[in-house]
């Protein structure tokens, strides 16, 4: 008698139930629908989403240092490290450049400005002031020593992602110079302490819908839809050129690392959804970066590429000023000439380093842009303000796939990518286990074309999969590292 086949709606609510891209995706129409609907109700919605942010962000550090240590110690290759990092700061010079010239090319041929004819008098630049608080964008000597600590307790306080990842360095390479049989409890306790993040974050990560439908019912209660008409032009010409950018970068990671960037999209489709319906690209690091070491990736390039990619890194934001730019010259009639263009490009590169984690960090850039060129009124920034919020998608879709493929990209530069794990992962045929879930012993379940779902299969040996991953290989071959005597076989 052959199997009876659940219904449909049986099988849509066990989809519901087990899969975070749907519960998510459900969360985002729902949202829609309620800001649309009952625009004052879904305005008090908004610390849903708020919530879960600050959840997640309250993980980032530790789980940041804690990768860094592990995959410094493992790699046992303290130059190696410095290889990837300056490798890493290349890669994100010439795609931000990149990005910045795409932005400028496609505004100089759309010019989603012109014909605005506005008067920069009748605007509130008080308005620019509200948003960004009165800030300013760090300098160049400003932003290198914040990224030094001053305090080992306050950059974790602080969330510093730059100032975490100098300690993690620190103690990584005091760890290597020390050796495991003068602190042989250190790895163990420090990867201990990422597989309680790693649970922590799993634990919230089911709050997710919440959260997106919370931040969907915000935007669009408070928005609405109106603003779509009125700077249609604008927000086209931005996502155009957004995917322009996300086409050039598949490809450079298709010449790369022969990798598929539209395979690695669909594997991380809950997190890019989930990036999208919070606006924030933090929300998602824990769970890319287990994506990124299960896809293949080492442990020491996924630590330090990702979280410095989150300040260096920010292609979406720089195609956003760029137009930014070029649009609020054209509304107020101001004809940028090549040369002050240029000049633009020059600056954003600059101030484009010194955004993240400052509040309304792309008005403060575009007021600097205005008064260096001297030509643009500073007040008529306060333009963009009605569109701004429109504009986080872009970016952080953008921002957070520029970052991913870095990793790729460096890793396989530097020769710390597994490419045959990583093309049967983005392939589907080896299942991602969340780290919170995956098994003690390192393994992960694969999938054979005549059983379906396999296991257990080793992981990598490498340091390229998940927490145990690295882990299992070295504690095999050499029981020392954790302080325990070696056991000799029997004969």
């Amino acid at each position: 008698m052959p199997p009876s086949v659940p219904s449909l709606p049986r099988r849509a609510a066990r989809t519901l139930r087990t899969s975070l891209f749907a519960q998510v995706a459900c969360a985002l129409v729902l949202g829609v629908a309620v800001g649309k609907l009952w625009p004052d109700v879904a305005t008090a919605a908004q610390p849903l989403g708020d919530g879960f942010v600050r959840l997640i962000k309250a993980m980032i550090s530790p789980l940041v240092f804690c990768v860094v240590v592990v995959g410094i110690t493992k790699a046992g290759d303290l130059k190696a490290f410095g290889r990837i990092g300056l490798k890493a700061l290349i890669w994100f010079e010439v795609a931000t450049t990149l990005a910045l010239l795409v932005g400028l090319l496609a505004g100089n041929l759309t010019r989603p400005g012109a014909g605005m004819n506005v008067d920069p008098s009748t605007l509130d630049a008080s308005a620019v002031d509200a948003k960004t608080g009165g800030g300013s964008l760090p300098s160049t000597s400003e932003f290198i020593l914040h990224a030094l600590p001053d305090s080992a307790v306050g950059a974790f306080a602080e969330n510093s992602l730059l100032q975490v990842l100098v300690l993690a360095c620190l103690v990584g390479a005091a760890v290597l110079h020390l050796g495991h049989t003068k602190v042989p409890k250190i790895l163990p306790a420090v990867e201990q302490a990422q597989d309680v993040v790693f649970a922590i974050v799993g634990f919230i990560m089911k709050l997710a819908p919440l959260a997106v439908f919370g931040a969907t019912a915000h935007l669009v209660g408070e928005y609405g839809v109106g603003v779509m008409s009125t700077y249609g032009k604008l927000i086209a010409v931005c996502y155009a050129s957004a995917l322009l950018f996300l086409l050039l970068l598949a490809v450079a990671l298709k010449w790369v690392a022969g990798i598929s960037l539209w395979k690695f999209v669909r594997y991380t489709r809950e997190e890019m959804l989930l990036a999208l319906g919070t606006a924030s690209s933090e929300t998602v690091m824990p769970r890319m970066m287990q994506k990124l070491r299960q896809a293949g990736c080492r442990d020491d390039a996924v630590g330090l590429v990702l979280p410095t990619g989150y300040s260096f890194n920010l292609d979406g934001a720089s195609i956003y000023l760029s137009i930014g730019t070029l649009f609020i010259a054209d509304a107020v009639g101001v004809d940028l000439s090549l040369g002050q263009q240029i000049t633009v490009v020059l600056i954003l590169m600059l101030t484009s380093k010194g955004m993240a984690g400052v509040p309304g960090s792309a008005f403060l850039a575009l007021s600097a842009t205005a008064s260096a060129l001297g030509v643009i009124p500073v007040g008529a920034v306060a333009l963009l303000l009605g569109v701004d919020r429109i504009m986080d998608s872009m970016r952080v879709a953008t921002n957070l796939l520029g970052n991913c493929v870095a990793v790729f990209a460096v890793s396989r530069w530097e020769g710390a990518l597994d490419t045959v794990r990583a093309r049967k992962m983005l392939d589907g045929e080896i299942t991602f286990v969340p780290e919170e879930e995956a098994p003690r012993e390192g393994t992960l379940l694969e999938k054979t074309p005549e059983h379906g779902t396999a296991g257990p299969a080793p992981r990598s040996v490498s340091g390229a999969g998940g927490p145990a991953a690295d882990r299992t290989t070295a504690e095999v071959s050499s029981p020392a590292l954790n302080g325990e005597p070696e056991d000799v076989p029997l004969p």
